[in-house]
């Protein structure tokens, strides 16, 4: 039971930090699941180095680290609060194209940043983005301007020769 709470109680300063530390940190990786992957390799180095020769310690561990793992994934998909409690919500760092600096400040984002986003979305300038939004995983999402006659939700044919590369 020791190495139960001793799993528990590290998953639970290991995931408060790394959400007070923010989103862009980590890019592609929630929080979750980086907690995950730096805890494994350190519960079973014990009983590989020797300092615990018990590899029933080590399973133990490993077990109750997935079942913490689980247990909070059941909770975000159960309960829409602790969702943005453990997992964090979307912020608004463009609107209308307009920087929204207070935002920006929170979140810890650079106009560059911004800036790189918008380039990889083959937008040049501000007045084309509608919204630039933080989401939780990290990522920075960006709404270019919808200009009279778009169509909205709706698919465009793809030539299929140059798809499959005929």
């Amino acid at each position: 039971m020791d190495t139960v709470l001793r799993v528990a109680t590290i998953y639970l300063i290991v995931f408060a930090a790394l959400r007070v530390m923010g989103k862009r940190e980590f890019g592609q990786l929630s929080p979750l699941e980086l907690v995950t992957l730096l805890m494994i390799p350190e519960i079973v180095s014990q009983a590989l180095t020797g300092e615990d020769y018990s590899v029933t310690n080590a399973a133990i561990g490993v077990a109750t680290l997935l079942v913490l793992v689980f247990g909070t994934s059941l909770l975000m998909h159960r309960f829409k609060k602790a969702e943005a409690v453990i997992a964090g919500e979307s912020s608004i760092l463009v609107r209308h194209g307009k920087l929204l600096e207070d935002a920006m400040n929170v979140a810890r984002v650079t106009a560059d940043e911004v800036f790189g986003e918008m380039h990889k979305a083959g937008l040049v300038t501000l007045d084309q983005v509608d919204w630039a939004i933080l989401e939780p995983d990290g990522r920075i999402a960006i709404v270019p301007v919808r200009k009279p006659g778009d169509p909205i939700g709706q698919i465009t044919p793809v030539d299929e020769e140059k798809v499959v590369g005929g």
